[in-house]
């Protein structure tokens, strides 16, 4: 028999999991979705009564990570909280490979539940990613154009305040470009994508990015302190949104981070350069 203690991980895992599910379905709006997310949460359930005949207990859940797990999902979506869920799952492989050496039942029970919670995830439909494409779009277009922008007008205004005015100006001025020239594009390829939902998922990423980059040079009168954090950002804004898609597109993480990251600050960088010629031929002195 396998210690205790490692069935009591599992069965609290388990149960755990049941209610994270519960919970999820409880909010979901989509019936389908609201499904998918209960036959999921009846299988954690069985598996915990599964546990229990070996242990002879009853194992609490987790409140704190039922907590974070269902602010996760409404901050980031159904489907990307259901997979982080999922990832976190296979750190517990090994206890169940040394579970099954003791009760083989395990093993099979194991295979077949991830082989159902694959299929069932599968089955999601969720606004969000649907139109993931237009948010890339959005965020892509705002952290290269910006950062670069940000970074010319750091050396060639020399005022916090001017940069940010120039910043916003531009990044609103582009937001709203980028979400108009998204709906004709959508509306010309006359697909199942709404052209109004897609210019606005493109606008509103846009509009968030140019925010998150603009701030330090309203909060900041250093300039290059503020240009510094701007960096920054930007990276954690592709950090985030390259984890979230990597997650719940189930893509590879690390190429797709260290291109968008090269590529938005090689352009600032590229900018910054240009700025510095710009004041230089120009004799621009701003402050």
């Amino acid at each position: 028999m396998p210690e205790l203690k490692k069935l009591l991980t599992l069965q609290r895992n388990e149960i755990t999991e049941y209610h994270i599910y519960r919970r999820l379905a409880g909010e979901a709006r989509d019936p389908r979705n609201r499904e998918v997310l209960m036959h999921i949460a009846g299988d954690e359930l069985r598996h915990y009564n599964f546990w229990k005949r070996y242990t002879r207990r009853s194992a609490p859940p987790d409140r704190l990570r039922i907590w974070v797990y269902t602010l996760i999902l409404k901050i980031f979506g159904i489907t990307f909280g259901v997979k982080l869920l999922e990832r976190g799952e296979k750190s517990a492989q090994r206890i169940y490979e040394e579970v099954s050496r003791s009760i083989p039942e395990a093993r099979r029970i194991i295979e077949d539940e991830n082989e159902h919670e694959r299929q069932l995830i599968a089955l999601i439909d969720e606004e969000r990613l649907r139109y993931v494409g237009s948010m890339v779009l959005g965020l892509n277009d705002a952290l290269v154009e910006l950062t670069g922008a940000l970074a010319g007008f750091t050396f060639a205004l020399q005022s916090s305040r001017l940069v940010a005015a120039m910043g916003l100006i531009t990044g609103i001025a582009a937001s709203l470009s980028m979400a108009a020239s998204e709906y004709l594009s959508v509306r010309a390829e006359g697909g199942p994508q709404n052209p109004l939902k897609a210019a606005f998922y493109t606008g509103a990423a846009y509009v968030a990015a140019v925010v998150a980059l603009v701030l330090p040079f309203l909060l900041l009168e250093n300039l290059y302190l503020s240009l510094a954090l701007t960096f920054l950002g930007a990276v954690l804004i592709i950090l985030l949104f390259t984890f979230y898609i990597s997650v719940a597109k189930d893509l590879p993480f690390r190429r797709r981070f260290l291109e968008m990251a090269g590529i938005s600050l090689g352009v600032a960088l590229l900018s910054f350069g240009v700025g510095i010629l710009v004041r230089a031929l120009l004799g621009v002195e701003v402050g």
